[in-house]
């Protein structure tokens, strides 16, 4: 079993959805496929189709701080190849092939552009936006890689490298794996003052790297409703508590319900009680990341990224054989 993942280093600072969204779900990966060889890939290329990554150096910095982060949050390094997709050129040739079989149908279904369309804005999205979809194909294709962990929304991207991979079998013979989709459970919305999604470009995240007072400072800052401290109050509608039930174990969630649809609740003291909870679990995250070496973590990529980088090389050989292509 070889299961592919990636994250795209588009943000400089990563945040408590970041941290519960794809960190998390990364490690349990590991823990419940401990016999897998796991690729997780830096999807460098994706991030740069973001206007904000054009700037020189920043998909390094951020790459850094997501793998940092990684590893203070728990991760063991060593259960994944990690490597980077801007230094491994056989993903663009293996994209330049597929794109070549695939249809602007194929490509005019895919979430992205059928977003940017509905907004009006098909024009103004970069050609490799619309291009990524067999980009990503050409990811997973280029590995061998049998399973791909994806939430519902992104199934569609493994469905249209399984299409890709039967095209080319069909056309080749058996050249291709063909890959499974893994559906992940997601963790739903975390929301923030305005009910909003927290996102960086919102600006109204809770960051795994702000300090006591800029958290404390943040939380205070959450929405609640009216209700005065001696009314009962309704836990599945508070922004404080979607965003806390996280950090809780089952026994402390139930407690707080209770407390929460009883009387003498004040919206001061669940803040209170918030900003402990998620530092108890940030401080340390936080030690961990600031004591790290950064050439250590550098090291892990660029050796990743030489092993994949073979591996690759290996596969469009045999692609460009089963083609005609002999070198």
């Amino acid at each position: 079993m070889k299961i592919l993942t990636w994250f795209k280093p588009t943000a400089d600072q990563l945040h408590i959805g970041n941290y519960l969204g794809a960190m998390k779900p990364l490690m349990n990966l590991a823990t419940a496929h401990p016999h897998a060889s796991i690729n997780l890939f830096v999807a460098s290329m994706h991030a740069y189709t973001y206007d904000s990554m054009h700037t020189p150096g920043a998909i390094n910095a951020n790459t850094l701080t997501f793998l940092k982060l990684f590893v203070a949050s728990g991760a063991d390094l060593s259960r994944y190849l990690i490597y980077d997709q801007w230094h491994i050129p056989e993903h663009t040739q293996l994209t330049r092939t597929l794109t070549c079989l695939s249809h602007m149908g194929m490509l005019e279904r895919m979430h992205a552009y059928k977003d940017a369309v509905a907004k009006g804005k098909a024009n103004e999205i970069s050609v490799w936006v619309f291009l990524y979809p067999v980009l990503m194909a050409a990811d997973i294709l280029l590995y061998d890689a049998t399973h791909i962990p994806v939430w519902q929304d992104q199934k569609q991207h493994v469905e249209l490298a399984r299409d890709l991979a039967i095209k080319v079998n069909n056309i080749y013979g058996d050249v291709c794996v063909i890959p499974e989709p893994i559906i992940g459970t997601e963790i739903g919305t975390i929301p923030w003052i305005d009910g909003r999604k927290m996102s960086k470009s919102h600006n109204n995240f809770l960051g795994l790297l702000d300090d006591e007072e800029t958290l404390r400072s943040k939380i205070k800052k959450i929405s609640t409703d009216m209700k005065t401290v001696d009314e009962p109050k309704d836990p599945d509608t508070c922004n404080v508590y979607a965003i806390i039930k996280h950090f809780l174990t089952s026994d402390e969630q139930e407690n707080l319900t209770k407390r929460y649809r009883a009387w003498w609740l004040s919206y001061k003291e669940l803040k209170d009680y918030a900003f402990e909870t998620l530092w108890k679990t940030i401080k340390p995250i936080q030690d961990a990341y600031h004591a790290m070496d950064d050439s250590t973590i550098l090291k892990v990529v660029h050796q990743g990224t030489e092993q994949a980088r073979e591996y690759a090389q290996k596969k469009i050989r045999h692609i460009n054989a089963a083609m005609g292509y002999h070198t």
